[in-house]
């Protein structure tokens, strides 16, 4: 589905002109490096699956590129931008470049990891181009936040990308990979070159696709629960799961009965383990 003209899109003259214009210059502080190739956030669309009646969220729309792109696909977008300048700004670009969906197009001006709340209707999808700094934080903040949506696309520094997508046993497996898994289902879904940024970053970019899990994990522990197992077991990951879990289960011998009583092998590390053998852990642990 496409409502608007073929150069409503943004291309690297529009960027650069509307960053001079609002002054702007992207700043490594808030990991911000602007897409600058209209194929590239088509391509991302595409990836995304999105549909004609999704409601999607974007973090970090920045000067509008990808924005301009999903309200092309979607029914609405809410755009969470923490910048004053830049969300002082989409509301207008929006306007000027598709007026017939600017009253499908909602501005959150806050600090996605604040954010407990979005205009109506529920999200359906997330789609966003994730500030390298703080992408993993913000990603589970709105998986958890927001259970209504079904679909995330994100795209992140290529090394958080693999850590995101990695199973038990890769060496890049690690709190981010189990955490995400809680959620949702997780895989790579491509690459993106550095040259349709700018400035130009000096690490490579990947998509990484999320479908929320149709059931959650089945457990009787607490998200809580589950994730302060994980955090302990990654802090001290070249240790085994006895010695690792030992101040949180509050010592070395009443870890290892509850990894036992979990079916989990005391020798065992967290690198090994599935976001289920976690839960059976938080589980077993003794009052």
């Amino acid at each position: 589905m496409s409502t608007t003209e073929p150069d409503a899109l943004l291309g690297p003259a529009d960027i650069r002109e509307l960053a001079a214009a609002l002054g702007v210059r992207p700043t490594k502080q808030r990991g911000q490096n602007f897409v600058i190739d209209a194929n590239t956030v088509r391509r991302i669309v595409r990836t995304a699956e999105v549909r004609p009646d999704d409601v999607v969220v974007e973090v970090g729309p920045g000067l509008g590129s990808l924005t301009l792109a999903l309200l092309e696909a979607a029914d609405r977008v809410t755009a969470v931008e923490i910048d004053d300048v830049l969300a002082a700004a989409l509301p207008s670009t929006v306007a000027a470049r598709m007026p017939a969906r600017a009253d499908r197009f909602s501005l959150v001006h806050s600090d996605a990891m604040l954010v407990d709340e979005l205009p109506a209707p529920a999200p359906t999808a997330l789609v966003a181009n994730l500030p390298y700094n703080v992408a993993v934080p913000v990603l589970l903040h709105m998986l958890d936040r927001f259970p209504t949506i079904e679909r995330t696309l994100v795209m992140v520094q290529a090394e958080v990308a693999d850590r995101l997508a990695a199973r038990p046993g890769n060496k890049v497996y690690g709190v981010p990979s189990v955490k995400a898994n809680w959620y949702a289902e997780v895989k790579r879904a491509g690459a993106i070159g550095r040259n349709v940024f700018w400035p130009a970053p000096n690490v490579d970019s990947g998509l990484v696709s999320l479908v929320r899990r149709t059931a959650p994990v089945a457990t009787t522990a607490t998200k809580r629960e589950v994730f302060s197992v994980i955090d302990a077991a990654f802090a001290q990951r070249r240790k085994t799961l006895r010695a690792a879990l030992a101040g949180w289960a509050g010592s070395p011998a009443a870890a290892e009965r509850a990894l036992t009583a979990a079916g989990v092998s005391p020798q065992a590390r967290g690198e090994s383990l599935t976001v289920e053998e976690f839960a059976r852990i938080a589980e077993a642990k003794e009052a």
